[in-house]
């Protein structure tokens, strides 16, 4: 009877020491057996330890995982310590979080297979001055996403570079409570792409070189629906002019080469102080999403406000991918205007009007021109297909959204 009391204590005893240990920095420098000797370091870290690589080039051949809450993964700058997977035979992504409170800093992941650092679940990732990169150029075997958080919470991405990304350099999809800013985006078929998320900020960021600068969607067949309240402020979407290379068949593979800044089916986004230009398909397009047997799925984009923000050239040279491309080439004839709406609405709006609250506000923009592609009677009804230009029945009081605040790791 003694022994059977001693064993809990003693286990008891144990679990509390363990639990107690003091945060660890521990150091890791490139050498041949790198790949066991990261994966297992990942595996034993203690909440409040921080993963130290030293400058220089680390291969590996398959895919990294981290599971522990409350680490730091640090290197010596993105250009010094550098995570190749140019020749990785296994894993969907180069780095996999699935832990919460985890900060990625200081480092580059180059050439995975898939994914570059994909997160799931997590509430609390910060990614700090990462750059995700395929280096052999744009091309349709490159993976997916780069920085690729989904279906997170409180998610920062400052100060980082993606560059090749078959679908998104920086994708956050499925999440709530996002800040993407101060990072640089190119040669991506989507720079950064915000889907079916709500409260996110992005701004700061420079977009330029993509197929398509920044994208807010929304898409149907997802487990988080309804994206909103989502503020683009302060970017530059500028000289989008990288052929799409996306694999046929992807969400993204419709965008056409050269669009500025694309809202589609969210609702509740306000796009403001942002430069935005040398865009040669459209700048800025407003956009339904397609049909969908998704009873979950809202297709029209709500409450759009695109206030104060600066637009040069655009619509020079439409690319006739996709639905878009060969609607605006008929309807506009000439350059297409900076501001596109593709004037898709619930029927019943056709009939009775908007909903005040959910109309389009389009406000203080310069000399920025204005379609409504009225695209509804154009395939249905050409008859009745009336596109509009006037920008001013678009004028209205814009109402701020509120800033996204974080709860960040202490």
């Amino acid at each position: 009877m003694f022994t059977m009391r001693v064993y809990p204590v003693i286990s008891l005893i144990l679990l509390f020491a363990c639990s107690s240990l003091p945060a660890e920095q521990i150091y890791i420098s490139p050498e041949k057996n790198i790949q066991e000797k990261l994966q297992e370091t990942l595996i034993l870290a203690q909440p409040g330890d921080e993963i130290i690589l030293a400058a220089g080039i680390y291969e590996f051949t398959d895919g990294l995982s981290l599971d522990v809450d409350n680490i730091t993964l640090s290197g010596a700058g993105h250009e010094k310590t550098i995570l190749n997977f140019k020749g990785q035979i296994t894993g969907a992504q180069g780095l996999l979080i699935t832990s919460d409170n985890v900060v990625l800093k200081d480092f580059a992941i180059e050439d995975t297979k898939g994914d570059g650092i994909k997160v799931k679940g997590a509430d609390g990732i910060y990614f700090l001055n990462i750059r995700t990169e395929w280096t052999g150029g744009p091309k349709a075997t490159n993976g997916a996403y780069g920085i690729y958080p989904v279906e997170s919470k409180n998610v920062l991405i400052d100060g980082c570079i993606a560059i090749g990304a078959s679908d998104a350099g920086i994708y956050v999809g499925q999440s709530e409570n996002i800040i993407v800013r101060n990072s640089r985006v190119e040669y991506n078929v989507a720079g950064i792409e915000i889907e079916n998320s709500i409260h996110a900020d992005v701004y700061n960021n420079l977009a330029t070189h993509n197929t398509g600068g920044i994208l807010i969607f929304d898409l149907p067949y997802l487990p988080k629906q309804g994206g909103h309240t989502i503020r683009v402020f302060g970017n530059q979407s500028i000289q989008n002019d990288t052929p799409n290379f996306a694999p046929e068949g992807n969400i993204v593979s419709e965008v056409p080469r050269g669009s500025g800044v694309i809202v589609m089916a969210s609702e509740n986004v306000e796009i403001f102080n942002n430069v935005i230009g040398d865009n040669a398909t459209v700048n800025l397009a407003v956009v339904a999403g397609e049909d969908s047997d998704d009873p979950n799925y809202r297709k029209f984009p709500k409450r759009i406000q695109i206030h104060d923000n600066q637009f040069g050239p655009g619509g020079y040279e439409p690319d006739q991918r996709g639905n878009l491309g060969p609607i605006l080439v008929e309807i506009a004839s000439t350059n297409v205007p900076d501001i596109i709406w593709d004037g898709v609405m619930p029927f019943w709006q056709y009939l009775f009007g908007q909903p005040t609250d959910e109309k389009l506000v389009i406000d203080s923009n310069g000399d920025a021109t204005f379609l409504n592609l009225d695209a509804f009677w154009y395939v249905v009804f050409p008859f009745f297909h009336q596109p509009e230009t006037d920008i001013s029945a678009f004028s209205g009081n814009v109402r701020p959204l509120p800033a996204v605040t974080l709860a960040f790791p202490k």
